[in-house]
């Protein structure tokens, strides 16, 4: 596959005295202004044959060939076939429904094996995307949908969404602690002061909020459906835990599991051997970023989470 593409353009007299960073992002609005500033000081974007910096104005007349490159970080990263559960695809988007367990981005710890590893087998053509079009994440053990854009124009207009909260996510959580109930938890969320990869409610953090609602309440726990108006690390598990409801099986911040009196030993057994967070994506609603049609998808609980709440409510069952 060819990784790079050259395209040409005449720069309009009525983009005259623009900023040529700003002339660009008009006659090629599928890329952005940050990705067409970086081929512009790269020697990628040239003006009648010439490099100039993102600042310089254009006057009109000019003939300008931008030559597209891969993504920095998509160059270093392997295609590998792995199996994923791909629920949505069309020209433009692909729509992953992530199982727990599988990291979603490669990094220290994680050189492959992970979900952009498996797109970018999928789709080579992902390569040229920011991050394989990978527009938000997922925990690595968070279960769920997962959008992917295919294409610049894609992954343009669903950053801006998300940024303008145009992206609906729902999430289903078993918490710890019966939630009288449903409600907003609104603190900022940043890196813990001493333990650095956490994630802590802090004055210092970005704000951040999540809506909640409950489904169900069990005898010592609750099951609850939540929303987010903000995409921060961690930001689900680490707002519950700031109002003593952490999410079941959260190693980094759910503590100890809490079992009802008189617990039986079946729901002992789930609650102490469920070892990752008790999350899921559940729904994603968005407006297609080209056909701007509305779309939705929905997956249900997976195995591990569903038997969790079937011990529950024989739990409940058997102390009515």
């Amino acid at each position: 596959m060819d990784l790079e593409e050259t395209r040409t353009a005449i720069i309009p007299q009525e983009l005259a005295g623009s900023r040529l960073d700003q002339a660009l992002a008009s006659l090629f609005p599928e890329f952005s202004r940050s990705r067409l500033s970086d081929w512009i000081r790269r020697g990628l974007a040239t003006v009648d044959g010439q490099q100039w910096r993102p600042r310089d104005r254009v006057a009109g007349g000019e003939r300008i060939e931008l030559r597209t490159a891969p993504a920095p970080d998509s160059e270093r990263w392997e295609a590998q076939p792995l199996d994923i559960s791909v629920i949505h695809e069309d020209q433009h988007l692909l729509v992953v429904d992530k199982p727990a367990g599988l990291v979603v981005h490669p990094g220290a710890g994680n050189p492959d094996g992970t979900l952009v590893n498996a797109l970018l087998h999928r789709d080579p053509a992902l390569v040229r995307v920011p991050r394989a079009g990978i527009v938000h994440r997922l925990d690595k053990n968070t279960s769920g949908l997962l959008v992917v854009a295919r294409t610049l124009m894609a992954h343009k207009c669903l950053v801006s969404a998300l940024k303008n909260r145009q992206v609906e996510r729902e999430y289903l959580a078993i918490v710890s602690g019966i939630l009288s109930a449903g409600g907003r938890v609104d603190a900022p969320v940043g890196r813990h002061r001493v333990q650095r990869t956490r994630m802590a409610v802090n004055d210092a953090g970005r704000p951040a909020a999540t809506r909640y609602r409950v489904e169900h309440r069990f005898r010592a726990h609750s099951l609850v459906r939540l929303t987010l108006e903000s995409g921060r690390t961690h930001q689900i598990r680490v707002h519950m835990a700031h109002i003593d409801h952490p999410v079941v099986g959260d190693p980094v911040y759910g503590g100890r599991p809490r079992l009802p009196a008189g617990a039986g030993d079946a729901l002992t057994d789930h609650l102490r051997a469920f070892k990752r967070q008790a999350l899921h994506a559940t729904r994603l609603h968005l407006q297609h970023p080209v056909t701007n049609k509305d779309m939705e998808w929905q997956s249900p609980l997976p195995p591990d989470m569903q038997a969790l709440l079937e011990a529950l409510q024989h739990d409940e069952k058997h102390h009515d």
